[in-house]
Parts: structure tokens; sequence; C-alpha cells
């Protein structure tokens, strides 16, 4: 295998910034699919969130139209010329789209890539819902070069004529999947269909079947698929903790087990939910904010750069707003409610157990939704008792080192 981005076929600049940030040996999924995209092939990836996507499709996408940008110096002369032949210079600009589930997906790609689009002086901005539309326009009216975009935003823009997507050289449709589970599909497929130019598309998704493979065979081109083997890391390598409370201790249960962790990512199963379990974790003295689909954007990325840079110790998060977030070192997962089904609880804990990294998964289980924890576990053949503990048990603050299929009671 390939352990270098320059044998992988990256151009020394790039591969110079990517060495200022720390990062010199490809992930798996960068290593087989990096070659064919910078050949100009379309590539469908399977691979799952926090397998280094990002840079598969952004390094490519960078060298392609940094590479057509010199063949077509007349990109970044919108200012010239009336307002109008501006106008229809802009909208044509945009040569490459990533296409993103969610608004912090969008936010979290874009930093991603900055560095590499500023090497090639390509101009990248990211657009989703939940900021004024009117200030997008305009960073897109100054000239861009790639836009990462959630599909209803996009949309919007198109509308406005800001923005055309019919000269795009690149397209980038990520977690395929998450788009297809909140009903994104139907948007992405427009978004697809507005497109007139002969272009690359480079599609990632954990999932391949089902609708995700009818989109591939409908938009992209002879594509070369490449597969990362998906380890089951949040039941093989993972560990898993079942634990009965009382209602009225719930909350002390949850903040004894954050006040032993490094960063902790806690689910709630509503938006008001995570409301109110912030402000009661915080009176029991833990740093905790939400982050679901009602706050406005300013406040999500607020409590997201709070929780990655660790001045808070717990995020408090609904499912919807979860989809796609990539922070490094959640150590312990909390399922406040309980997952309603095993794939909400295997991507709720996969937000933790990370490129090889361990972690813990918790879940709080009230009287009466013991029959339903029960039926999780088979699920996912996960055996091992659900043990009742109230929070100034000692075993809150060292789970990892205690067994309970060896030590039940």
């Amino acid at each position: 295998m390939r352990d270098n981005f320059r044998a992988l076929g990256v151009a020394g600049d790039l591969v110079a910034t990517l060495k200022e940030r720390g990062i010199t040996t490809p992930f798996p999924i960068q290593t087989i699919t990096i070659p064919d995209a910078l050949a100009g092939r379309d590539v469908c990836g399977k691979a799952k969130t926090g397998s280094g996507k990002t840079l598969a499709f952004g390094i490519p996408l960078v060298e392609h139209l940094s590479g057509a940008q010199q063949a077509n110096p007349q990109r970044g002369n919108a200012r010239s010329g009336n307002a109008k032949s501006a106008k229809l210079i802009q909208a044509s600009s945009v040569s490459g789209l990533i296409l993103v589930p969610t608004r912090e997906l969008a936010v979290q790609v874009a930093k991603e890539l900055f560095a590499l689009a500023s090497c090639r002086n390509l101009r990248l901005v990211s657009l989703y819902g939940g900021t004024p539309i009117d200030e997008q326009v305009s960073q897109v009216k100054a000239g861009v070069d790639i836009i990462v975009a959630t599909p209803g935003r996009l949309i919007d823009l198109i509308d406005r004529k800001a923005v055309s997507v019919s000269k795009l050289k690149m397209v980038v449709v990520d977690e395929a999947d998450r788009m297809a589970d909140m009903g994104f599909l139907p948007q992405v497929e427009w978004i697809l269909r507005h497109v007139e130019s002969r272009h690359q598309t480079l599609l990632f998704s954990a999932t391949l079947d089902g609708v995700v493979d009818a989109l591939v065979r409908r938009y992209q081109t002879a594509p070369v698929r490449h597969e990362v083997e998906s380890q089951q890391v949040t039941v093989d390598e993972m560990q898993h903790r079942f634990v009965a409370v009382h209602e009225m201790d719930k909350v002390k249960v949850a903040a004894a087990i954050i006040a032993a962790s490094n960063r902790t990512l806690v689910f709630s199963s509503t938006r008001h939910g995570c409301d109110r379990l912030s402000r009661a974790l915080r009176s029991a003295g833990v740093r905790a904010e939400p982050i679901h689909g009602d706050l406005r954007q300013t406040a999500r990325e607020r409590s997201l750069d709070s929780f990655a840079s660790g001045k808070i110790q717990a995020l408090v998060a609904t499912d919807v707003a979860a989809r796609g977030l990539h922070i490094d070192d959640v150590d312990v997962v909390i399922h406040f409610d309980p997952a309603p089904d095993h794939k909400t609880y295997l991507h709720r804990s996969g937000r933790t157990a990370r490129a090889g990294e361990t972690g813990m998964a918790v879940t709080l289980s009230l009287w009466n939704q013991e029959l339903e924890v029960k039926r999780l576990q088979r699920r996912l053949a996960l055996e091992g008792p659900i043990v009742e503990m109230f929070s100034n048990d000692e075993r809150l603050v060292a789970l990892d080192s205690w067994d309970p299929v060896a030590q039940p009671a």
C-alpha cells in the first residue's frame, strides 16, 4: 500500500500544504480513490463518516480546478464590465460543487479544504440555511470557484439567479446515504439535472444500495467503485454499558459519567429534550450545550466549536444534528434516551471509536424502557445485563474497568 500522498500522484505543493497541517499518511479511502479521481474518472466510494473522505475528494477537486483555472484565466474578471455582464460571469464561474446533508458538515468540509484551495488561489465558500441569504449572495457575486452547500440553500440561490451550476467541471456528493435518510435526494437530483456541462462526479456514501445505487446509475458514468471495509467498531472495538436508572436520578447519573470523561456526546430524542437536558446538566455542574435544528446557525456553530476546543464537557444532540459530525477524541457517547433501533444506536455510538480508537457507549434505561433496550441488545448481539446504578455508584467514574457480565451486581 502506498504510504504517502506524493506516491498517489498528489502534487508537491499540495503535499507540502498537508504536511504543514501534520497530515502525511493517507487513510485507506484516500489511498484507493485519489489516483482514479486524479485520472479524471467518476468514483463511487463506500466509506463511513470519519474515514478521511473529505481529502479523498478534496485533493482531486483542487488539482483539477486549479488546472482548469490556468487554462481559462478569465475567471476573476467578474468585477469588470457593467453590472449585468458581471452577474452573468459570476453566475457561471463556479467550477466545483460539494453537496453535503447538514450545515455542520458544510462548515467542516470547508475548513478542511480551505488551505488546499488557498494554495492554488481557488476561492471556496460554504452555503447553508440558518444564515442570511443576502450575505451568501454577496459572497457568490464576489467570485467563487468551489461551493460547499446543503441542497436546499443551493436551490434557493439558483432560483435567485445568484449562482449557476450549468458549467460545473466537478461535482461531489458526500454522505449520499444521509441525504436519502433526511429526504434530500429529490433536491440533489434537481441540482444534478441542471448541470449541463461534461463533468466528473465523485460520490461517497456509507451504503450503496437502494436509492443511493439509483443515484449512482443515473448521474455517474462508468464509475470506479471502491470500498473501505468497515469494521464494526461500535460493537467489536467499543465497550457497551446498559444502566438502569431512576427518573429523579437520571441527570445526576449522566453528570457523573461526563465528569469522569474527557469529551462526551449525549443523545436526546427531541429538540426540546436537548434544551431541557442541557439546562439540567448545567445545574448539576456540567459544562454542556445543545445542538439541534431549532437553534440559530451561529448558536449551533458556537456549541460545536466550544465542544471541539474543550471549552464544554458535553454536547447534547439530536440524531439529525449529529449526522456527519466529525469530532476528534469523543471518548464516551451517552444514549440519554435509548436509541429507537439498532441502526440509530450504531450511528450514535460511531461518533466515538474513530480511526482505530476505542470508546464507550452508555445507554440509560428507565424501568419502563427495559423491554425496548433488551430488544435492542438482541438485535446488536450484545450480551450483558441492564445494571441498576445510582449517581453515587463508584462504577460510574470507571465504567471501562468494570465488566458487567462478570460483575452484574
